[in-house]
């Protein structure tokens, strides 16, 4: 690795490990399944040590594509409410189809769940809930169209397993039931 690209070394993982503030201003780390970056301080949940690299600045991080932590803010000052918004968005596009609670996604974001549950809302106009239904049933919908899986593989596949729920979801968003859609979509 390079330089900007680097493994924590022991010493760092340890003060990350043990949230360190006293390292703030030595380096920041990054983490690479979330491209989000930190303080050694963060009090966010700690990401697996081989999904962390290490920077020399605030700035090597942001032009290696990582966005600041909403929660520790390592810029000192607050992340603009899109891009958190933006961020979650992504992890609800990328992993639609997963059981996904608001505290596992507050932590992906590295924020607190309430503030993300409310500031999602105030931006968007709309629940995060209601935003990953909207996505769970964009993909069913190419689904149905795109394959023969059964109306319940279809549910499952999107993360929703409940077919009768999956279906009344559906019926909802759509106005006909999944069998309906796929049989004029042919």
């Amino acid at each position: 690795m390079n330089s900007q690209l680097s493994a924590p070394t022991d010493k760092q993982w340890r003060t990350i490990v043990n949230n360190d503030h006293r390292a703030d201003s030595q380096f920041w780390y990054g983490v690479t399944t979330t491209k989000i970056f930190c303080k050694p301080s963060c009090p966010s949940r700690l990401p697996k040590r081989n999904h962390v690299i290490t920077f020399a600045s605030p700035q090597e991080a942001l032009q290696a594509g990582f966005r600041p932590c909403k929660r520790c803010r390592p810029l000192d000052r607050i992340v603009s409410n899109q891009v958190w918004i933006d961020e979650t968005d992504h992890i609800l596009q990328t992993r639609y189809n997963q059981k996904l609670s608001l505290h596992e996604l507050a932590s992906l974001v590295h924020g607190d769940p309430s503030y993300l549950r409310h500031t999602y809302k105030k931006v968007t106009g709309i629940t995060l809930q209601q935003k990953l239904t909207q996505i769970r049933l964009e993909h069913a919908r190419n689904l149905l169209v795109c394959s023969t899986h059964p109306v319940s593989q279809v549910g499952a596949k999107v993360g929703i397993p409940n077919t009768a729920y999956f279906i009344s979801l559906f019926k909802k968003q759509y106005g006909k039931t999944p069998l309906h859609y796929r049989h004029d979509q042919h």
